[in-house]
Formats: structure tokens, sequence, C-alpha cells
């Protein structure tokens, strides 16, 4: 130490200290000249122990007037040592670093000066201790003091310029520090960094794209900073960054997929805008990279395709159609499973949109990997089921279109019919609301006949009497039980004019009969469900039977509301051939009574009978036959000559009891009665359980009140005959059944 203190002059060491700059500066120049000296007599060790004392006695003095002068003295060392001072800079340069945290602003300031002076001395030397300075000068460039932030960015900029000239500097090392520090929220921090992040991407030598991965999440998470500056630098180093993606060969696309799927789900839109434009270019570019990542894309891109800003929906809506357009098979690593997943998952969102682009993927997937997705059917069985009761019709048609896709296969359909039973019979609502339009659209994707058999196989054995005669009118006629009116399904809808006119011929051909008799067995739950099957058959025989079997109990509101639906549908065109049939009343008697039964069945004062009476006042007294002859039917009592005429031209025999092309009637109306009698009985048990609870109640309520006014006027308690008033007000038991030619005129 006394060589040292020898070599520096006592006004040197005691200059140095000095609170004045001016006397720090001269005593820093008399410093260099003394180390000049030193190396031209070739002393170096006397120069590392001047170093060493200027450490110990001035840069880790508490006295910060000494730290000052300390630092000075290192730079005026460095100056003095000129292209000796490399050898020195592991005992320089660290205690300058530390000073940058220094408490006083000022010897912040400093260090910053001597360290640029030192820089500048050394140039590509000081490379060595790179990531101790950009740590250090991060942290400066949200001083709180403006000078020392300036003295910084002078700082900075030096340190840039030997960084872009050196070829030892080592990026490998450089990115754990630089991904560390891209987390940090500070607005001075981030320019800073993205300062850096530029600059480093301009050195041809320096593969800043190969570590993107490491920091592209942070440059995302500076695009929703509050500084429009800020968002402007991270938006133009990301467009640079994606234009040397698309130029080069050999890109980490992975890693990076994963980054932008979190960035898509992002609450700043200008975020999710980039996120997206960014998975837009990588699904064009990434190919088999890329397919392992297909189900988080996709998971991705959905949310953004019903997303508030038009842009994104753009954007998003074209990356799904190129990724759905992409030709992978799962050997090539294609998930079936997860991209189904994550479809069932956006079933669920609250925008239409999505849902829309959901059930399209698996549509999509069904018709390209259908054995995988059969695999997978499980998953995702309910939650299509579910669908079906979505408020929008579109996504309700699509489900529709994927349960077909499915039900193909025998095995799924049945499955899918039976599924759908069950969910018209748990929620109302669904078969309301949804039953037009799901019969309809399942009879135009699949058989038409094969979803009515099905369906009428199941109501068949349904334990649930009162739905099952539901949901055979709602099959049959389909019209609303709400305000909003439905289309008609088996009577009206195009969709099945090939059933309609397989039922016409139910007498005449195999196929005809052979439907007749499987939808009959569930049509029993609704005598006018019968009744416009039999009306459509032109089993007109059959028809008056079935009315003149119904008992009083039969015959009330629904069933009258049913029956002006039928008057009324038998105005339209699809009943035309009916009405032609007029025109033949002889050949044709038991349609009129049919007929005649229904008006009979009708009250006088509704719009249905005036509308059934108007018409039958229009059939001919005449009939005209098939060879243009005229023959007068009969006046007077025409209808009572009508039902003793037996009928030809292929309709029924007047003998219910025989077959007729192989169809059992007598088995038939047997069937049907037995069925309406269990829902008789179950009407009857409603009524009687009903009427025991009020009954209970109200002799609860009369004893209770004899009780009352025996307290009051201290009389004996009445008989019990006196509570038998109730009894008295059982309403008749109603079970008559009318005779066969009862609605005979």
């Amino acid at each position: 130490m006394s060589d040292a203190l020898s070599a520096i002059p006592a006004a040197v060491h005691r200059n140095l200290s000095d609170k004045l700059y001016e006397k720090r500066k001269n005593a820093a120049l008399d410093l260099e000249n003394a180390v000049k000296a030193l190396i031209t007599s070739g002393d170096h060790d006397k120069i590392s122990k001047v170093i060493n004392l200027l450490i110990k006695d001035f840069a880790k003095s508490p006295q910060a007037n000494h730290r000052k002068g300390g630092l000075i003295g290192l730079a005026a060392v460095t100056v003095g040592l000129s292209s000796e001072a490399a050898q020195y800079l592991e005992q320089i340069v660290p205690p300058v670093i530390r000073a940058f945290f220094d408490q006083d602003s000022r010897v912040r300031y400093y260090a910053c000066e001597a360290l640029y002076n030192i820089a500048k001395v050394v140039r590509g030397e000081f490379i060595f201790f790179f990531n101790d300075i950009f740590d250090a000068l991060c942290k400066l460039s949200a001083d709180s003091d403006a000078n020392v932030q300036s003295a910084a960015h002078l700082l900075d900029r030096l340190v840039k310029d030997i960084v872009t000239e050196s070829d030892q500097f080592s990026i490998e090392e450089f990115i754990p520090l630089l991904k560390e520090r891209m987390n940090v929220l500070n607005p001075y921090v981030r320019q800073f960094l993205v300062g850096w992040i530029t600059v480093l991407d301009s050195v041809p030598d320096i593969d800043m794209l190969g570590f993107l991965p490491d920091f592209l999440d942070g440059l995302f998470n500076m695009l929703s900073d509050s500084s429009h500056e800020i968002r402007q630098q991270a938006d133009s180093a990301l467009s640079e960054f994606l234009q040397e993606i698309k130029n080069s060969p050999s890109v980490d696309y992975g890693r990076m997929a994963e980054i932008l799927v979190q960035r898509a789900s992002s609450p700043d839109e200008f975020t999710r805008l980039t996120a997206i434009t960014w998975i837009n270019e990588f699904v064009k570019l990434g190919g088999d990279q890329l397919v392992r990542y297909y189900a988080d894309i996709l998971g991705a891109i959905l949310p953004c395709i019903s997303d508030k800003e038009e842009k994104i929906r753009v954007v998003a809506r074209e990356t799904n159609e190129e990724l759905r357009s992409i030709h992978v098979e799962p050997s090539d690593g294609f998930d079936v499973g997860a991209i189904l997943s994550v479809a069932r998952r956006q079933l669920s969102s609250d925008h239409e949109a999505t849902r829309i682009e959901a059930l399209n993927w698996i549509s999509t997937l069904l018709n390209k990997h259908r054995t995988e997705v059969l695999c997978f059917l499980n998953d995702i069985f309910d939650t299509l089921l579910k669908a079906l009761s979505d408020s929008s019709d579109d996504v309700v048609l699509l489900v529709l279109e994927v349960h077909a896709g499915v039900a193909k296969d025998p095995q799924y359909f049945r499955q899918l019919i039976v599924f759908l039973v069950h969910n018209f019979r748990a929620d109302n609502s669904l078969l309301e609301r949804r039953g037009a339009i799901i019969v309809r659209r399942l009879c135009v994707l699949l058989d038409a006949e094969r979803v009515y058999r099905e369906l009428s196989t199941i109501l068949e054995g349904e334990d649930n009497l009162d739905f099952a005669s539901t949901m055979v009118q709602a099959l049959m006629y389909f019209e609303a039980f709400s305000v909003h009116a439905l289309n008609l399904i088996l009577l009206t809808s195009p969709e099945l004019a090939k059933l309609r006119n397989l039922l016409k011929g139910s007498l005449v051909s195999r196929e005809g009969k052979e439907l007749f008799v499987a939808l009959y067995a569930s049509w029993c739950h609704s005598p006018m469900a019968i009744i416009s099957l039999c009306l459509l058959a032109q089993a007109y025989q059959h028809a008056s039977v079935v009315i003149q079997s119904l008992v009083e109990e039969d015959i009330n509101v629904k069933f009258l509301v049913q029956l002006d639906k039928l008057i009324r549908l038998l105005e339209t065109p699809i009943f035309t051939y009916l009405r032609l049939q007029l025109l033949e009343p002889g050949r044709y008697t038991w349609l009129l009574k049919t007929l005649y039964g229904l008006l009979m069945l009708l009250p006088q004062q509704s719009a249905a009978f005036k509308i059934l009476r108007t018409r039958l006042k229009t059939v001919p007294t005449y009939s005209f036959s098939g060879g243009g002859q005229i023959s007068r039917a009969s006046s007077g009592v025409p209808f009572s000559q009508y039902i003793h005429h037996r009928e030809d031209g292929g309709a029924e025999d007047n003998n219910i009891n025989n077959s007729h092309q192989g169809i059992n009637f007598a088995a038939r109306l047997q069937q049907f009665e037995n069925v309406q009698n269990q829902h008789r009985g179950q009407t009857r048990n409603k009524v009687n359980y009903s009427y025991n609870t009020s009954s209970s109640s109200a002799s609860k309520e009369v004893r209770r009140s004899e009780e009352q006014q025996q307290q009051q006027h201290h009389k004996p308690p009445p008989s019990s005959t006196s509570l038998s008033v109730a009894d008295n007000n059982r309403p008749p038991s109603i079970s008559s059944r009318k005779a066969p030619g009862q609605l005979q005129l």
C-alpha cells in the first residue's frame, strides 16, 4: 500500500475526495499521468496496487465524495493504461458496476460517466462484462433521477455500438437474462428491452429469430401497454420478426404456437388481433410442425370468430377455413379426440357463430375420419343432444346434420331416436319449440319412413301414456302448443311427400300396408291421430268405426282442439284427393260417413263445424262415374242409403272383420281400444286422486267448523250422516258406449 501511496502524490490523494468536481477532475488528470509513467517504466505491480487503493479507500468508502473520487480515479487509470487496460478490467469494472446501485444519485451518475470512459478505451474487451452491464443499465433506465437516466442512455448507445461491431458477443448467454427481464412492467425498462431486441436482430451474425420463443410472450405483453410509444415499438419489432419467419426455411413454430394460443384470448383487442394474425401465418407456413398443436390453435380460433372486433373475426374465419382444409391423418400425429374435445367445449359458447363453426368441425371430422370420431362418440353425444335445445335454428339444423351423419350406421340410428324421445319426454318445451324442426330435418337427412317407423316402435312401448299421446299427436300435426305455430309434419311437410304417397296406397300395396301397420301401433295413443292416419291411407271404413268407438270421456277440450285442426287441414291441398272423391258419394260411402261422424262431434257454433258442413253441402246428389255416366244418388234420405251401399273401385270391404290386403282392421280396432282403455283408466285414477284429496280437505274443514259451533252453543255434535255431504257431490261415472249406428242420420 505504501508503494501505491508513493505513486500517488498526497495532493492527488486528497483532491480525489474533495467535494468540488473540478478538484476531483484535476486529481484524476494527475492520476492518469502517474499511471502512464508507471506503464512506461513497466511497473505493473504498482499499477495493480494503485487500483486496489482506489477501490478500498475510495470506491468502497462510506463517504459519497470518496466514492465519486474513486469512480473518476478508476476511469483515469483506464485512460492512462490505454492499450494495456484489458488486463486490469477484472479489477476496474466490478466496483464501477456496483456503484450503479448506490443510494446517492450523483454516485450513480458518475458511475455511468466512469464506465462510459472505460468502454471507450477498451471497446471489444468490454463484452466480457456485458450481462452485468446490461442488467445494471436495465435498472438505471428506470432511475428516478433524470440526470442518471440521461447518463445511462448515453452509455447504452455506446454499449450497443460496441456489441454490434464485436465478434465475441454470446447471444446464448444473453437470452436467459433478456427472458427474465421481459416480464418487467416499467415503461422505461420496456423501451430499453425493445430497443436492445431491435438492435440485436439487426446484426447479421446474431440469430435472434432462433431465440424468439424465449422472449415472444414478453413482446406480446407489451402490446397492451398504456404507452402508445411502447405498443408501437413492440408491434414494429413483432412485424419485423414475422417477416423474417416468412423468409426463413427453419422456424420453431411449435413453441411459439403455444404462446400465440394464450395471447389470442387476451382481453386487449390489439393483442388478440396480432396473435390471430400470427396464427393465420403459422397455419399457412407451419405444415407438419403444427399438427400436434391443431387442437390448441382451434381452441384459440373459434372464440375469435365471434369477436366484437370485425378485423379479428375476418382473420379468425380465414384461419379456420385454412386449418380445416389441411389434409392430415391420425398417423401423422393428428389428434381427432383433442379436436372433438375443443369443438365440444365451444358448443357451450354464448356466441352463435362459434357454436356453428364448432359443429362444422365435428361434421368435417365425421366425413374425413369417421372411424376415429365414432370411437369418441360417447364423449360428445350428450353435448350434441343438449345442442338440440339451442336458441338458434341454424345451430339446431347443423346438430341434426351431425346426428344424421352418425346415424347412418344402424346401431347409432336407434340410439339417436331413443335419445330424442327421452329428451322430448324429459323436456316438454323441447318438443314444443324444436320438435317440428328436428323431425322434419331428420326425415330429409335420413329416410323419412325409417325415422317414423323407429319413432312408432319406441312409442308403442312407452309407459308414460300422456307423453305418448302428446308425442303421437305432435308427430301427426306438429302444430304448436304455443302461439307461434310450427309447420305441419306428416300431413303437410314437403319433406314427407314420399311417405304420404306410400300411406295413400296402404290398401293396395305391400309397402304402404307395412308402414300403416307400423305407425298404427303408436298412433293408437291419440284418437285424432288414428283418424288422420286413416284418412291419409284412405281407410275410411276403419276411420268411421274408430269414431263410433269413442266414448264420452274421449270428447274433451283437447280432442276438440285437435279435431278443429284436422277439419281445417282437410281444406288444404294435401287432401285434394279426398275432396275429389266426394264427387262419387256412391263409391265412397264410408268417407261420407266418417266426415258426418266428425261433424256430429263438433259444437254447432264452432268455426270448424261450419267449414265441414259447408263442404258436405257441396257433395252432389249425382255420382260421376269413371265412364262419364251420371247416375242419380237417391234423394230424400241419401245417407241412409249410402251406408248400405256396397263400395267398389278397390275401396274397403263392408265387413270390417275381414282383412284387406293383409291389414286386419278388426285386430287394429282391438289394439286401439286397448290403448284407449289404458288412457281412460289413467284419467279416472287422476280424477279420483284429485277428488279424494279435495274431499278429505273439505271434510276436515266441515268437522272443524262443527266443533267450533259446538263449543260456542254447547250443542251435542251432529250425527255422522251429516258429514256425508261430500259423498253426494261425487260426479257420476261415465263409461257408457255408443251403439254402432248412433251417428247415422
